[in-house]
């Protein structure tokens, strides 16, 4: 199966869901990201503003502001170019792909950012991902020296070779 076939059948998957179950899932999850080392002693932190079947990120967003993290989210740019600035629910605009992104182009250098919360469809055992196909999250984790982690439900766990662009995830906590 190609990486285009896997990303399409396990969006399928993800969209069929038991809601109840993901509901339980992304709870538990948030609470093993939270109780992280990386997470504990980051100041600031990217993540991502998910789409209804991916792992609820809104929960993180919150908990990270109780906490009182800077909390930073990706704008996107043509040619795969993508930038992490601070989050701020009422600067979000819809994007042709149908995702809430910042209109705010202030841009937070990558040195300040602690720990990204990096998105994906499956994940080997390496922590290399398949996401959706366009390269924003490899090309932007390059050259990051700070730390990574995804947080995926358990069906999202496959084997695939990575490409050799592909960038691993540091910890992938699953439920």
């Amino acid at each position: 199966m190609t990486k285009k076939e896997q990303r399409t059948a396990m969006i399928k998957r993800l969209k069929n869901q038991d809601q109840q179950r993901k509901d339980a899932s992304d709870q538990i999850l948030c609470h093993q990201l939270t109780q992280l080392e990386s997470y504990q002693n980051a100041d600031t932190i990217a993540t991502y503003l998910a789409l209804p079947f991916e792992f609820n990120t809104q929960l993180l967003i919150e908990q990270a502001q109780k906490d009182g993290k800077t909390l930073l989210v990706p704008k996107t740019y043509s040619k795969g170019r993508m930038i992490f600035v601070v989050y701020d629910k009422t600067d979000l605009a819809l994007t042709k792909f149908g995702l809430l992104e910042p209109q705010s182009e202030r841009e937070v250098p990558k040195k300040s950012i602690d720990l990204i919360h990096v998105p994906g469809l499956i994940f080997n055992s390496e922590g290399y991902r398949i996401g959706y196909g366009a390269g924003y999250y490899d090309r932007y984790l390059s050259d990051y020296s700070g730390r990574t982690v995804s947080t995926i439900y358990a069906c999202q766990q496959g084997a695939f070779v990575p490409s050799a662009h592909d960038i691993s995830v540091e910890k992938v906590l699953y439920d």
